[in-house]
């Protein structure tokens, strides 16, 4: 189940209590309402049916290709999952969670919580039942980031959950109106901003790396009209009707700057920093910052269209990308990133998962790259984490 399908049985399922009789098809009116009702109903499947009438969001293509079509159950090397949340609740959830990971050949997962304080600690300890196999990263508290003489404190706290288990610091947020990590928020401070610095420079000194989630795919920030060619999934997260907002473009700059003031501290760009549509540039910018990472995570149906280009650019930078998920735990989505990975399948469909109307394709990777990208890059990067002081 992906995040937008949650939402929306979340939201079925809270109108159900008020619901009860159309539910389950009944129906208390007069018969005479009934048989007009039912007709209406008739006369709008027949309209719905209709291809002038098809909504974008309703549209499921088939295809009709007959080609090689790939089920790969388990990764072809241990993976390392550099990008997940803590999705499961009760401690059977992550008894299945463990279980799903041993059946598609996830190593460990890291947990970013983006959380502080006792919330962090209780997730620590829900998680903590399997050590080897969960990652706990924490998150930074900006309260009164607003005020005179805002970080002492929120290194402190950074430093208290260091001790207490985090071995990172994430997914710190900034979609262009400010930074936010859970449920702590800072609107106008941006990465860059002096006032983040002790923050980014204690994550350096205590060898804490930090998975920075800088604006969203560039479909969101367009008009959300016909020419827009994520509107699918673009419309559901807009960010084009957001006043003063920082564009995709600038919060790549914001975060250039960001690496360069904090050049002993590592970062993980989440989602191809969503340069997903200019990996030309991602390149660049990898290229330029050696203390940076980026996680591929919940970005293969944007990357996935265009699978010769895609794998020219994990061949060049296959020492900088670490695989992610950012879906959840179920095999079914598992199998889904490996089949994009690893096969050289042509023209499907997964719409359910990624909300994309986009027909996908297989990137074919070699073994070499597939074993940095799925295992030996984050490997090394959490491996390299060491006090400064050490």
């Amino acid at each position: 189940m992906n995040r937008r399908s949650f939402l929306k049985w979340t939201n079925f399922a809270g109108l159900t209590t008020a619901l009860p009789l159309k539910l389950f098809g009944l129906n208390s009116a007069h018969p005479a309402e009934t048989q007009a009702s039912r007709s209406a109903a008739q006369t709008q499947t027949k309209n719905a049916a209709s291809p002038e009438t098809i909504l974008l969001k309703d549209y499921r293509p088939i295809s009709i290709y007959k080609v090689p079509v790939t089920t790969i159950a388990k990764a072809k090397y241990p993976v390392i999952d550099m990008h997940s949340h803590p999705y499961a609740k009760t401690a059977q959830e992550i008894d299945q969670w463990v279980r799903n990971m041993d059946e598609v050949g996830i190593e460990k997962t890291i947990i970013l919580t983006m959380a502080t304080g006792e919330e962090f600690d209780r997730i620590h300890e829900k998680y903590s039942k399997y050590p080897e196999r969960f990652e706990m990263w924490c998150g930074f508290d900006f309260t009164d980031y607003d005020k005179p003489g805002f970080g002492p404190a929120a290194v402190k706290e950074l430093e208290r959950c260091q001790q207490a288990g985090a071995r990172g610091v994430g997914e710190i947020h900034d979609k262009g109106k400010g930074l936010r990590s859970g449920k702590s928020n800072a609107p106008g401070m941006h990465p860059d901003d002096p006032r983040v610095d002790a923050l980014f420079e204690k994550c350096g000194e205590l060898g804490l790396p930090i998975s920075l989630h800088v604006a969203d795919p560039i479909w969101m920030y367009q008009k959300m009209d016909r020419h827009n060619d994520g509107l699918m999934n673009a419309y559901y997260w807009r960010l084009d009707n957001q006043p003063g907002i920082v564009d995709l473009s600038g919060m790549v700059d914001i975060l250039e700057r960001t690496l360069a003031r904090h050049p002993n501290t590592t970062f993980v760009a989440c989602h191809f920093a969503n340069l997903d549509y200019d990996l030309a540039r991602l390149g660049e910018v990898l290229e330029r910052h050696p203390n940076l990472y980026a996680d591929i995570s919940a970005r293969y149906a944007e990357t996935a269209p265009i699978p010769r280009f895609t794998a020219a650019f994990y061949a060049r930078h296959a020492d900088r990308l670490v695989y992610g998920t950012d879906m959840g735990f179920d095999q079914h989505m598992y199998h889904i990133t490996f089949r994009i990975l690893e096969s050289l399948d042509e023209h499907f469909y997964e719409i359910d998962q990624f909300s994309y109307h986009w027909s996908l394709n297989g990137l074919g990777l070699d073994d070499a790259i597939l074993k940095q990208v799925y295992h030996d890059n984050a490997a090394n990067l959490l491996s390299a984490r060491r006090p400064r002081s050490a």
